[in-house]
């Protein structure tokens, strides 16, 4: 059979040459169905990759079992369209269920949250820092504060602060030192 006589080969009997093996025929009914066949299980699913593969899913069963295809119960698109709804709506249930196991389990287990875990050891080593930054001289916190939190260079700071960057390098070695030292005492990692 031509490419144009499978063109215009109606439906259903595209289905028999497809239960005949015809892998052309299933080719010409997925070039027909498959557009709107995506189109209906993307609407059902919200997904583009999940209705890709309800639509490739439904293409392989008919081709496995093309007897399921009733030309006395309707067009193959509705035939097909039936079959996409029913996969998806599956898909949609197994996910929702398999969801709501998890949060089941989530209740049930007791797990500590690494992750928040780590929030509070880096809010506790926040304070420590910020109760140590409070006990340095007023000129060592404006430098560091200014070098390290301000991002600018030592130059910089002393032209901020008026001051000559000997003295800023200073300031700032100096209380980078007793910093270290409060840290420590707090029981903070270096």
């Amino acid at each position: 059979m031509s490419d144009a006589q499978r063109r215009a080969t109606a439906d259903g009997e595209l289905a028999r040459l497809v239960a005949d093996g015809d892998r052309l025929a299933l080719s010409e009914l997925y070039t027909r169905h498959s557009g709107p066949c995506f189109g209906l299980a993307r609407r059902v699913l919200a997904d583009r990759v999940l209705a890709e593969e309800v639509v490739q899913e439904v293409f392989l069963r008919l081709w496995r079992r093309p007897e399921r295809f009733d030309t006395t119960r309707g067009s193959m698109r509705s035939f097909l369209f039936a079959q996409i709804h029913g996969r998806s709506v599956d898909l949609l249930r197994a996910e929702t269920a398999r969801r709501a196991r998890e949060q089941r389990e989530a209740f049930r287990s007791p797990t500590i949250d690494v992750d928040l875990e780590r929030a509070v050891a880096e809010l506790s080593e926040g304070e420590a820092v910020r109760r140590a930054l409070a006990d340095l001289s007023d000129g060592e916190r404006g430098a560091i504060e200014l070098a390290y939190f301000g991002g600018h260079t030592y130059r910089e700071v002393a032209v901020l602060l008026e001051l000559p960057e000997g003295t800023v390098k200073s300031r700032i070695r100096s209380g980078l030192l007793r910093l270290r030292a409060a840290l420590i005492d707090a029981g903070v990692n270096e």
